[in-house]
């Protein structure tokens, strides 16, 4: 019967710890989000562009022949972005495809 107290209670303990760490991660993710946010600001008031990655015009080239999965993986493997960023990006230069 001790067994069975000791059981839960390790159980409510990790449910516990792990609602506490998915808390804590959403709340640093929102951070880095504001600050992203904040930077991307500051940058555009001090008229400071981000270079583009070297590769883009490979990324492009592959959109521009209808290549859409291979210019995503290739942004992704550039910049590191995750899958939705990616498709965005290559989604973005989609005005480009006729030119």
């Amino acid at each position: 019967m001790n067994t069975l107290y000791v059981l839960l209670a390790l159980l409510a303990a990790a449910g516990w710890i792990t609602s506490t760490v998915t808390l804590r991660m959403r709340a640093l993710a929102d951070r880095a989000d504001r600050l992203e946010r904040r930077l991307g600001l500051v940058l555009d008031h001090l008229g400071i562009e981000e270079p583009e990655p070297a590769g883009m015009d490979e990324v492009r080239a592959l959109a521009r022949d209808g290549r859409d999965v291979s210019a995503i993986k290739r942004y992704r493997e550039i910049t590191g972005a995750g899958l939705a960023e990616a498709k965005r990006a290559v989604d973005a230069l989609e005005p480009t495809r006729n030119a």
